[in-house]
């Protein structure tokens, strides 16, 4: 196994075999969206190859305690458009029915300043979006106070996000449970409901 997939990759991490179109889709040729581009392209690659889970990391730049307005408008034009390119070569391929995409971080920034144009952590209200892989398309499931504080309407947690995510991939989260050391385990930490309302 480790042989074929050795031989393997070197042809599917070869990004020269993508057409000048695809390169200009996700922003390869650009130089703000060059980088997260050829990740976002190699995914697309790694999902047409049959590998079962591939992780894309924007760097670490998030987390802005200081120039948020500054640096989140440089971090959304970095990610845009590769996100929407891998997202439209994933449909026309055929590819996005059955690969589910997961966009998101461990929080969200307070609705309040702090510092200079800064804003601290919010685990109490965030976004993630779920798209391609049985995922409801169009659709905004929740919402926050109108201060944008706490999460108030149709609440997801993290351990019902991960429940939606496996059930998506075929995976019934309650049939993962083992015992260990008197106390039962499970990926969802023996929580978590379906968000049914978001699949399609």
């Amino acid at each position: 196994m480790a042989f074929r997939m050795q031989n393997a990759a070197p042809a599917v991490q070869d990004l020269t075999r993508e057409t000048a179109e695809t390169h200009a889709l996700y922003g390869i040729t650009e130089p703000a969206t060059e980088n997260f581009g050829r990740q976002c392209l190699m995914a697309r690659r790694y999902a047409e190859a049959g590998v079962r889970f591939v992780q894309v990391t924007h760097s670490y730049k998030w987390d802005q305690h200081e120039n948020l307005k500054r640096d989140h408008t440089n971090n959304a034009r970095e990610v845009d458009k590769p996100i929407a390119g891998l997202l439209t070569d994933l449909k026309r391929r055929g590819l996005l029915a059955d690969t589910l995409v997961v966009w998101g971080g461990e929080f969200g920034r307070t609705p309040v300043a702090q510092g200079r144009d800064g804003r601290d952590h919010n685990p109490h209200a965030f976004t993630m979006f779920l798209a391609g892989g049985g995922a409801k398309a169009g659709y905004s499931h929740g919402a926050t106070d109108e201060y944008g504080y706490y999460a108030v309407e149709n609440k997801v947690h993290v351990h019902d996000l991960h429940a939606t995510m496996l059930h998506l991939l075929g995976l019934d989260h309650a049939r993962l449970t083992y015992r260990h050391a008197g106390r039962d385990f499970r990926l969802t930490d023996i929580h978590g409901e379906v968000v049914r309302d978001v699949i399609g």
